[in-house]
């Protein structure tokens, strides 16, 4: 119970965060400024300690962490369908449909792919601040994995909901996208532990 109430409220406020930085990088015409201005939501997670799934994923070391991470993944789907939900009542004229169908147009094995490659940069962007406490180490992890085109689970929750894309296919990718983003950022933890 204890977990919930802690991680839960901060998972919820960390999806809201990344669901604010994607309301406005879909705001921004320039896509170099928008990516850049995404990350002010990673980058306040971190400063706060939010519990955000993609930046604590690669830090799992037991099998009972794995409850806290379901409570963190459904904190945050909560945190952004709220943004979601508000940028549809506040008009700001954004929309997700046409990312949301190049997204589900893809393969499997694309999705994985990219998923485990936004691990990961976004597990490089976390432990990178935590050890530097710079945020171009964010800054720059954030900027590479959106222009790259690679998959961010918490990020694509909310704009699965903002375009209302939510069915079976878009639930089986989201959870392709979950299991891709803790594979990039456990295993690039584990393989640099060895050297």
């Amino acid at each position: 119970m204890e977990i919930i109430k802690t991680k839960g409220l901060r998972a919820i406020l960390a999806g809201m965060l990344i669901g604010i930085s994607a309301v406005v990088y879909l705001s921004v015409d320039n896509k170099i400024a928008g990516t850049f201005l995404f990350s002010f939501g990673l980058l306040t997670i971190v400063v706060q300690g939010f519990c955000l799934y993609t930046g604590m994923i690669g830090y799992v070391t037991k099998p009972n962490e794995l409850l806290t991470m379901a409570v963190v993944i459904a904190g945050n789907f909560i945190g952004t369908y709220l943004v979601a939900l508000f940028a549809k009542l506040s008009q700001f004229g954004i929309d997700s449909s046409e990312l949301c169908q190049k997204k589900l147009a893809l393969p499997p094995e694309a999705v994985l792919v990219r998923s485990i490659l936004c691990g990961i940069l976004m597990f490089l962007a976390v432990d990178g601040f935590r050890k530097k406490d710079h945020a171009v180490y964010i800054v720059l992890p954030i900027m590479i994995f959106i222009l790259s085109g690679f998959e961010h689970s918490v990020a694509n929750m909310f704009y699965f909901s903002l375009a209302g894309a939510w069915n079976l296919k878009a639930l089986g990718y989201m959870l392709i996208m979950i299991i891709g983003n803790g594979i990039g950022a456990y295993a690039l933890h584990r393989l640099r532990d060895l050297f």
